[in-house]
């Protein structure tokens, strides 16, 4: 059984990154970017599709695992008869891919066995291994790794791995590096000045995380998911993946496998706000940045989602030779919801750019051009059904009204960045103003006359259904209605009703066959999020605080959040970690502190907690 997704620790230097297990063991490593085929993939099967594990010999009777503070440096501490060792686990930024590990002895004499299995393109393809002495290069077709280690190194050539036996005493350390290269390179670097880059990696986070504008009593929480966020990042596109993972399923054993390695134009303007609350001007400038290069172009022609680069076709393929996490078949890489309609994508893109000029960035050139296009292109086809945020891969699409409340949104903030930034003035968008205006007016009039159930007294998933979909509870953060207004309050207490599952949210019933599916789901992490926000919008704060509390009991040991929570099974599911998620925390956290700000309400003490 592969190990709880609680039981892995990420590295990453903003270009790929590695899941760390708890017994020492990188079980996934796509290189040389985060998209790139997976040279380590036991994660989606066992120990055939490629890993590289360093670990006491002897039985380990104590694992401590923890971030050294403010930092992506990750620390295994081993505990066995004969002494304790540690691992210090991290990937030096813009050090080209290397990953380092340093072994200290913390107490007596460990012996250590470390065991190096690359597997190509996803542990399909055995590598080509040469060896000498203390160095290895392992080669498959335009990839290879250059390996140092600082002892001699036995290759086992029949199983195609290389291994290292050795003994680590109290007071020593010992620094193995692995290096991505292209095959047709030169191989012969030389390894990196380990406790260097240490030192270096370690001054980089902490100086990162130290900017962090909140001090909130969930800080910890706060700075674990933005250090999440950078990670994901892109350094040199601005682009934020979804998750590093692909395929790691929301249902054990189901077909809800997914590769979320991509961009999302639906998380645009929540991630813009956790990182502009947060300070985090520079990175919300690069996100922005990017948003305007993917969206570019003929409106017609948006995507839901694209690669890193803004790469647009990210077809889907089953990987057969991988049983996948916990036998969860099929594995697949590409996402082939990247050519659906979805209409909230258009609302996302304009509402992402009037959020960053509200909070400080300055404009895009070409940004009215985009605008104006965009809402034109929204004016034309609002009243197309779709296959809304969740990306149903049923045949039935529908008017859902998360997407007529993101229509509305478009063409409410193309409004406002005419009217309270000048934007388009003396321009096309200046003629279009009263058209648009009135549009917004009807585009609201039919969310209230057929997006609110009042038979349930609910706004629903779809126009004419009863069905709930916690994608509703995004009504206030995108200003069509306050959270305090009745008909939100009786939405949320049907959602409290019938949409929850332990105390948390559900993204929507999948009784009802809407997606095309089989299976179901656990609860949806961003979802119970949006909760917490709207009670603290509609002054429930105590009710905010605690179910903020419970989702931040929730996260892994070192602060980490998936896609989903089973509450019966106790773990998390899905691809991981999840940037929704961890945004869904940052602005929770905020909103709850602000909130109370407004209802002049003191915080209580950390320390009461």
């Amino acid at each position: 059984m592969s190990a709880p997704l609680e039981h892995y620790g990420i590295i990453g230097d903003m270009t790929t990154i590695a899941l760390v297990s708890r017994t020492g063991s990188i079980d996934w490593l796509c290189a040389p970017r985060i998209d790139s085929d997976a040279c380590f993939a036991s994660l989606l099967g066992n120990n055939e599709h490629g890993y590289w594990s360093i670990r006491p010999a002897a039985k380990v009777r104590r694992i401590d695992q923890h971030y050294q503070p403010e930092t992506v440096i990750l620390e295994t501490d081993m505990t066995c008869d004969g002494g304790r060792v540690r691992i210090i686990d991290f990937m030096p930024p813009g050090s080209d891919h290397d990953i380092v590990r340093i072994i200290v002895g913390l107490e007596g004499e460990v012996q250590m066995h470390g065991d190096l299995s690359a597997r190509f393109a996803y542990g399909k393809l055995l590598p080509w291994i040469q060896c000498d002495g203390n160095r290895a290069t392992l080669t498959s077709g335009p990839d290879a790794l250059t390996f140092h280690s600082p002892v001699p190194l036995e290759p086992d050539w029949e199983a195609r791995r290389l291994e290292a036996n050795f003994t680590i005493r109290a007071g020593q350390r010992l620094a193995f590096s692995l290096e991505y290269v292209h095959s047709y390179e030169a191989l012969d670097r030389p390894p990196p000045d380990a406790e260097k880059a240490l030192e270096r990696t370690s001054a980089f986070w902490r100086e990162w995380a130290g900017r962090c504008k909140y001090q909130g009593r969930w800080r910890d929480a706060v700075i674990r998911s933005l250090l999440t966020l950078k990670i994901l990042a892109q350094e040199s596109t601005g682009g934020i993946v979804a998750a590093a993972t692909t395929s790691l399923p929301e249902e054990l054993r189901g077909v809800r496998n997914w590769d979320y390695r991509f961009c999302w134009l639906r998380d645009s303007t929540l991630t813009l706000d956790a990182l502009l609350r947060a300070g985090y001007l520079d990175s919300a400038r690069a996100w922005r940045d990017w948003l305007m290069r993917a969206a570019a172009g003929s409106p017609s022609q948006i995507q839901i989602m694209y690669g890193i680069d803004g790469q647009h076709r990210l077809t889907e393929v089953e990987l057969p030779w991988l049983p996948g996490y916990e036998e969860s078949r099929p594995v697949r890489i590409g996402n082939g919801a990247y050519d659906q309609f979805q209409l909230d994508a258009y609302g996302e893109v304009i509402n992402a750019f009037y959020d960053a000029r509200v909070k400080g960035l300055p404009a895009y050139p070409g940004s009215a051009d985009l605008i104006l296009t965009l809402v034109d292109f929204v004016e034309r086809n609002w009243q197309r059904p779709d296959e809304g945020i969740w990306e149903i891969r049923g045949e039935k699409h529908l008017h859902f009204v998360h997407s007529k409340l993101l229509a509305w949104v478009a063409v409410d903030r193309a409004i406002r960045m005419f009217e309270e930034f000048a934007v388009g003035v003396g321009h096309k968008i200046e003629q279009r103003i009263p058209r648009w205006r009135a549009l917004r007016e009807v585009i609201h009039d039919e969310i209230m006359d057929r997006g609110f159930n009042p038979r349930i007294g609910a706004f629903t998933q779809a126009y004419g259904s009863d069905a709930l979909d916690a994608s509703v509870l995004l009504i206030p953060h995108m200003g069509l209605l306050p959270a305090d207004d009745p008909r939100m309050r009786s939405t949320v207490a049907a959602i409290e009703k019938d949409l929850m599952w332990d105390g948390l949210v559900l993204r929507y019933s999948t009784e009802t066959g809407v997606d095309g599916l089989a299976g179901h789901e656990a609860t949806f992490l961003i979802c119970s999020f949006w909760l917490v926000d709207n009670y603290a919008m509609a002054g429930r704060l105590d009710d905010a605080e605690a179910l903020l509390d419970r989702l931040v009991s929730l996260t892994s040991p070192l602060g980490l959040l998936a896609e989903e929570y089973h509450p019966t099974l106790q773990r998390q599911l899905g691809n991981f970690p999840q940037a929704f998620s961890h945004i869904g925390l940052i602005n929770s956290a905020y909103i709850i502190e602000e909130m109370r700000t407004r209802h002049g309400i003191t915080f209580p003490s950390a320390a009461m907690h």
